[in-house]
């Protein structure tokens, strides 16, 4: 048996489909993924990040803007569109000329991290994010321990790497410019059930 032949697909076909879908996909190398549902324990991390950020962003000078789940962000220089959990742009939005609904220029992406996608988020989809000139943090957030990885773009293009464990320590994002304990990221989850393992 011989595989089937991957569909390659254009940018313009892809967002059309994309824009009349029920459900959300990722453009990745000209193919379209499906992405899988979140869990309850990701939307609550999801919510209380984005909760956490917007609590602080809300009263600085600089113009932030915090979008969520359905902002989908493209990536010019690999082609890839897709779905950040939590995005900032900072000093205004820039998106798309032709294509208004595709952020440009994130400053912060998060990413929830599930069992299904942890390979992905750490390896090509990071390799991905680095392409963007604007990105100056990533940040990878464990639904399976109080724990946080922070990836920030040094001036010498290289990516530094602070884990954060436990719900003493705090987040620190220097391009915002303010910190984020884990226990408010975590808080929600002490009413949901543990985790599956895996």
């Amino acid at each position: 048996m011989t595989a089937a032949p991957k569909v390659r697909v254009t940018d313009e076909e892809y967002l059309d489909r994309e824009r009349r879908a029920e459900t959300k996909s990722e453009l990745i190398n000209g193919e379209i993924v499906a992405m899988a549902g979140a869990s309850a324990r990701h939307i609550a991390i999801t919510m209380s990040i984005g909760a956490a950020l917007y609590q602080r962003i809300r009263t600085r000078r600089m113009p932030y803007l915090l979008l969520g789940t359905d902002q989908r962000v493209h990536v010019e220089a690999t082609g890839l569109y897709t779905y950040p959990d939590v995005t900032v742009a900072c000093g205004g939005p820039h998106f798309h000329p032709k294509h208004h609904d595709n952020l440009l220029n994130p400053t912060l992406i998060v990413e929830v991290l599930s069992p299904s996608t942890e390979a992905y988020d750490r390896g090509a989809k990071f390799a991905h994010y680095q392409t963007i000139p604007s990105l100056a943090e990533y940040v990878l957030i464990s639904q399976t321990s109080h724990r946080v990885e922070h990836f920030r773009r040094l001036e010498t293009g290289q990516w530094l790497l602070t884990v954060y464990e436990g719900d003493e320590a705090s987040l620190d994002l220097p391009a915002l410019g303010f910190a984020i304990p884990l226990a408010e990221i975590y808080e929600q989850l002490d009413i949901l059930p543990e985790p599956p393992p895996t």
